[in-house]
Order: C-alpha cells, then structure tokens, then sequence
C-alpha cells in the first residue's frame, strides 16, 4: 500500500534528527542501531502511530519485544499517542514472541497434532520431565544430567530440529544417547498435550515453513513488522520474522550488536550484523546520543566496547554534561570492596538519591551474599532479584499443577506432582504400575488412572483414593465448560479447597501460616486477571482484510465464553512471564542482580564488581576464544550504560572461592577504559617489615589511627567483644578497620563511629 506522506507534527516533537528519520521511514526493511539510552522505546512507538496515521490499519501491524513489561510498556505508550475514541488501536498486536507465537498454537495447533488447553511447561516441569525420559531411554542421571541434556535439546530447537532431525545429525556416543531422551521426552510432551518454551518458537516456525495456507493469511495479517531488541533473536525467532515479512519486505527492526548478551543461551549476533546482506537495500539509522547517562560514562563504555571487532560503529554522544568520572575501584577483597560499594551508595542517599535508584550488578549470583552482609550491616535496604521467585515456591507450583490438570487432564507432569499431594495414600508403587498400564495400553496417563481400580491394578483404600481424584478432577473440568469467566478467583479458591492445598491453614507454624498467605496471594492474582478487551473487528475498508476471526488471531482468542477459556489463558500468561519481568526498579531499596538481569534497566547510581579475569571475563568465556571474549565484553558495557549519574566498577586483589582465599588479577576490561573518564583507587595492601605501608601515606588526616589501634593490636567492641586488628585503611566514609574477632568472626567497622577500645 501507499503509505500517507504527511504526518502529525506533534509525533515528530522533540525527536532528533536521527530518531525522525526512523519514525518517518517509509516501506522496507530497516536497521536502527540503538545505543544505549538512546530511545528506542519511543522510536518504535511513535512508528506504529505514525503507520496508522499514514494509513495502515491497526491490525496490519506487528510489534514483538521480549518481555512482558516492554511489551506493556508499549502498547500503553501507544494509547497516548493514538485517539481511542475512533478504534484505530482496534486489532494492534504488540507482544512478547512467545505469547505471540503461543496465539498463533491456540489458533492453528490443531493441524499439528495440538489439542485446545495445550499445557506450556516452565522451567521446573522440563527439568521432571527430562528426569524421566532419561530414565525412559535407559540413560544415568548422573552420566546425563538433566541440566545437560535440556541444554543440548534447547539448542537444538533453536536451531529447528526436532528429535527425528537431531537423531539423523547424532554422529557420536554423546548426541546418540542425548537423541533417545530428546526423542522420549518429545514423546512425553505429545502424550501431555504440552509445549516447552523452545517449542512454542520451533512449533511457529516449521509452521510456517511447511504450511502455504497458514504462512499466507499470516503474512497477509502481518504487513508491517516491528522487533525490538533485534539483537536477541535466535535462529527460530529470525525464521519467524523473516517469514512473516516476506511478502511485504516491511521489517523494522530495533537492537545493538554491542548489547548482544545472550549468546549462551542461542542469541545470533550474525541476525543483526548480517541485516543488510539479508534485506538488500535495508535503510540503516544510527542512534547514538545517549539521553540517560553523563559523559564520563558514555565515553567510558565507549572505550571499552570500541575493542570489539564484531560490531557496526556508530557514534556514541551525550547532551548531558561531563558528570562525575567513572571510580575504578581495587580493594584488597571482597569484604573491603563490599564495604566501599555500601559507602557509595549510604553517600549517594545522603545527596538526596532514592535507594531505588541504585544497583549492584555481578556476573555470578555468588557474588551478591558479602554485598547483601555488607548493606545489612550498614542498613541500607536492599533486594536480590533472581526471576519469579513466587511462582517458584513449593506450594504456589502444587496448585498451578492442580490448575493446569484441570485444564488440560492429559499433563502428566502436573499430574505425577499432584497424585498425592496432599497426601491421599498413592504411593510411588502405585503410580509406577498405573504408569506402566497406561503405556502397555496405549492411553493418556488420566485414563489409566480412571481405569486401575476396576482394571486390579489398585485396590482398597489405594483403590478408592484414585477414583475419589479422578473424580474431583472430572467435576473440576466439567465447571470449566459450565461457568463464565468471571468466576476465575472463585474457582481457584474452590480447588485450593476441595484438593486440601489450603488445609496448612490447620497448622500454626510461621512457614505453614506464609504459605497459606501465598496462596491467599494466587487467588488474589486470579481475582486481577483481565481479558483482552480489544475489539475483534477489524477496519474493513481494505478488500484484502482477513475476516473479523483473522484480525484476532494473535492478540486474543476471538471469544472466551467459558471459564475454561479464562483459566488456560490465566495459565498462559503466568507460564510466559520472563525472569525480567519479575524485577521491580520503584521497590524502595538497593536492587542486587546478575549483568544479564539488568538489561534494559537504568538507575541513577550502579555498582559493576567483581571484575576480575575469570569472572568478568568468565573462564569459561575466555575458553571459547574471542567470540566469548567479545561476549563478556559486551556484557560489561551493558552493566556499565545502565547508570545514569554515577558508576563504580570494582575488583579484589584477593577473593574467596569455596572457602579458600585466592588471588586475583584485575580483567584486561579495566584496562581498556579511556583514563580520561575515570579515577582511580587502589587499595591494595602491601607488606614491608610486618607493618602495613598504604599508596597515600597522609590519608589518615590528623587521627594517627595507626598509633591507636594498630594492625596486630587487641581491642574491645561493646557488641562484638575482643578481637584483632589486621587491616586498616581511609575510605569515603572514614577509617576502616578489618577486625577478627573471638565470637563473631571477621567485621569490618568505621573506627570513627565503631566505639572501640585497647583491649
């Protein structure tokens, strides 16, 4: 189609030259090379206003992202800039790739052998699963891990081979035997009627690739295709865009190769870097003006990533002032580096900065407990953000599973983990011959155990436990196609009640009382659960438009009826929701995280430590040659763009790894830094003639502490009592002193504020 040329003035406001020129782009495929903080979000939303003024109706528009929040983030941004009164939002998706592709599987995965109410397996239900079909393949456990073997089956569906493909490939001892538990657990999925994260992309795509009929009304739906984050794709993600946009040539996607950081987890960098020989005449746009971090920063991360040779140069500026130099830290440990991040940080709040505005970031989750000691002594709030903690806990996964059963009954995982639980008295053994009946006979494992009483298999009171289950699931099933969405909280209540997950509430302990809470909490999250509310219908004016059921196809399902409907799209949205989503930056405390968690984040002041050759980079990086060096590269100049005012990047001469204390080297990162954009603090204690010597010999000011509480000498503290002095030295905050002390152990303690004395 022609698109309109003019647009509104007011989307064009206060963007840059460069951020106009993506917004106004025409037809065609198109590269913006984002730098950090250089708008993205903004550029993409603005574009999809700008279509729909120029002509493009709404649901011709395609815009997929990562993760929930960013998704969100979005399509609220695109309401303010579109006038709802008038339906032009009417059939816009703007959406994750796995919640998009997980609409495409409700719509069309009858015609590749999935049943309605499919299950989507999390992370824990792949890790029973894949426990089982290695067992199943006759493979060890311990020989096969299951961490390995899911590996090994997740890069092979990025890379679209299913386990016939990836047997056809399996060329030694290692991939044969991976091919057979690939091959069983693929069999556990068919039989469970369930998917796996990889499968909702794998599933999408040779969809895509093998069926004219699918491909053609999807791409006729999808006209204008947006990907933010390009950068992140995988092999089975490209496939999927680059199908959709075929015919229309209308890609336009969003990312930076210098952000590329999830290589380990089957992220191609090439999709990126390789754009423009994919898509010949591809318009590619720089944004390089930085709008959230000062100068020594920008200029700083610069530097560093400038080092990389896989990269597309772009300009990296700032309009926001010089701002304070980067502070590059080297302590003596982990303890001192700990305690002078936490001085960082008790300073930065003392100048009127919210602890939410501030961050710790590291490459291991390891390395945040001295942190987390180190603030709580200080007691500075803090929070570790390690993905969806609350979905994870025992209790909540017990009555997901109740829930996923009732919504789809062929889920043997959820079945195994909820047979007797709570306890009804179906043993193990029990389940192993129920097990074995349902794969002698060829049925789901929920008929078998509608079938083992009567068929002998179980009897007596074993007997009577697994009818009165059976039961409850049977009625549990039949509400679903009887009531109407609204009944959502009711329902969950209902089950949590009936199966007796709720009967904790029985128990008076602190941990049975918590648990109980938390479900309290997953009724409440039933209770706030909303439909899509977007109108079906699409603008008709076009002849080529698909019918109103077409124009829905990927945002929402055209009708949901029943409670069944609302449970299994309840269930799908809890199942899909990313590790980053689960980060809250307006929490009022410190957050503490991984380098990769804090992607597309930003806060006012961070932390980067533990930046030490081995870690940052990882030895293991550092083993796969450059690439992985380039990788952990990257990942250090994600870290280091997510501040906006102050950055501290850290390292210990000295690190405790499994209890023993080891020395460290500085990362060859540091040293790639312009010196211009940072200052420099070693701390390093050197050794001459047994007395402590210190790089600044008149750091000390007037207070000789080294005359009054000497390294080696005895002092008393009203808390900790007796102990050893064995270090000192003059930080931002005061005097500190590491003390080893008789019952507590090792502290260190500002001797100006620590009331100390000569013991």
């Amino acid at each position: 189609m022609t698109l309109r040329p003019d647009i509104n003035p007011g989307l064009l406001d206060k963007l840059t030259p460069a951020q106009r020129e993506a917004v106004s782009h025409g037809g065609g495929p198109a590269l913006v090379l984002a730098g950090p903080g250089s708008g993205k979000t903004r550029v993409i939303t603005r574009r999809i206003a700008a279509l729909i003024e120029r002509g493009v109706p709404p649901w011709q528009i395609l815009a997929l992202t990562f993760t929930n929040k960013a998704a969100g983030e979005m399509r609220e941004r695109v309401s303010q800039l579109v006038a709802r009164e008038d339906g032009s939002r009417t059939g816009l998706v703007v959406s994750t790739f796995h919640s998009h592709c997980a609409a495409i599987l409700r719509r069309f995965g009858d015609r590749i052998g999935l049943q309605a109410g499919f299950s989507i397996y999390d992370a824990g239900d792949q890790k029973d699963a894949i426990k089982a079909s290695i067992e199943e393949a006759g493979l060890s456990n311990t020989q096969w891990t299951p961490a390995s073997v899911l590996a090994e089956i997740s890069d092979a569906k990025n890379a679209l081979r299913d386990a016939a493909a990836y047997l056809a490939e399996a060329n030694d001892f290692w991939s044969r035997s991976v091919a057979k538990a690939y091959k069983a657990y693929e069999d556990t999925l068919t039989r469970s009627n369930a998917v796996d994260f990889d499968d909702l992309l794998l599933k999408v795509a040779l969809l895509l690739r093998n069926d004219a009929e699918v491909r053609d009304l999807l791409q006729n739906r999808h006209r204008w295709v947006l990907v933010d984050e390009y950068q992140d794709t995988n092999h089975a993600q490209f496939v999927i865009a680059h199908a959709l946009a075929e015919r229309s040539r209308n890609l336009f996607v969003v990312g930076d190769p210098d952000q590329s950081i999830y290589g380990w987890r089957g992220a191609d960098i090439s999709n990126i870097l390789d754009f423009e020989e994919q898509f010949p005449g591809a318009r590619v746009i720089p944004l390089g003006e930085n709008f959230r971090s000062t100068a020594h920063i920008v200029s700083a991360s610069a530097g560093l990533i400038a080092h990389n040779r896989r990269r597309k140069h772009k300009d990296l500026t700032t309009g926001l002032g010089d701002g304070l130099p980067v502070r590059l830290l080297k302590a003596n440990d982990e303890h001192e580096e700990a305690d002078r991040v936490a001085d960082m940080l008790a300073e930065r709040a003392a100048a009127g900065v919210p602890w939410r505005a501030m961050a710790v970031l590291y490459r291991m989750n390891a390395l945040s407990r001295v942190v987390e000691d180190a603030l709580r002594r200080r007691m500075i709030p803090s929070t570790v953000a390690r993905g969806t903690a609350f979905y994870d806990r025992k209790e909540i996964k017990d009555a997901m599973a109740y829930l996923r059963v009732c919504a789809n009954p062929r889920d043997e995982v959820s079945l195994r983990r909820i047979i007797n639980t709570p306890a009804r008295g179906i043993g193990d053994t029990s389940v192993r011959k129920i097990e074995a009946y349902a794969v002698s006979h060829g049925i789901p494992l929920i008929s078998a155990f509608a079938q083992a009483a009567n068929a002998g298999i179980v009897s007596g009171k074993i007997g009577k436990a697994v009818d009165g289950f059976v039961a409850m699931i049977r009625d549990f099933a039949q509400a679903l196609d009887t009531r109407v969405p609204g009944d959502l909280a009711s329902f969950v209540s209902e089950v949590l009640e009936t199966s007796g997950l709720d009967r904790l509430a029985d128990h008076a302990t602190v941990d049975e009382r918590e648990r109980v809470a938390n479900l309290e909490e997953l009724v409440s999250a039933a209770a706030q659960f909303r439909l899509p509310d977007d109108d079906p219908t699409a603008d008709g004016d076009d002849p080529t438009a698909p019918p109103p059921a077409d124009a829905d196809l990927a945002s929402s399902l055209p009708a949901l009826p029943t409670l069944g409907d609302a449970l299994r799209l309840w269930l799908e949205t809890v199942s899909l929701v990313a590790d980053a989503d689960a980060i809250d930056p307006e929490q009022g405390s410190v957050t503490l995280m991984t380098l990769h968690a804090a992607k597309g984040l930003e806060f006012d002041t961070v932390a980067v430590i533990g930046v030490e050759n081995g870690l940052l980079p990882h030895m293991r990086a550092s083993s796969e040659g450059e690439d992985g060096v380039e990788e952990e590269r990257r990942l250090l100049f994600v870290g280091m763009t997510r501040a906006e005012r102050l950055l501290m990047v850290s390292s210990a001469a000295v690190r405790t790894v499994r209890g023993v204390r080891q020395a460290s080297i500085e990362s060859e990162f540091l040293r790639e830094i312009p010196a211009k954009d940072v200052q420099r603090t070693d701390l390093t204690e050197r050794y001459a003639g047994g007395r402590v010597e210190y790089d600044d010999p008149e750091a000390f000011g007037d207070m000789d502490v080294g005359e009054v509480f000497p390294v080696g000498s005895m002092v008393r503290h009203p808390i900790f009592g007796v102990g050893k002095v064995e270090f000192l030295a003059r930080g931002f905050g005061g005097t500190r002193a590491r003390i080893s002390f008789r019952s507590v152990g090792l502290k260190t303690l500002i001797v100006e504020h620590a009331k100390l004395s000569r013991a």
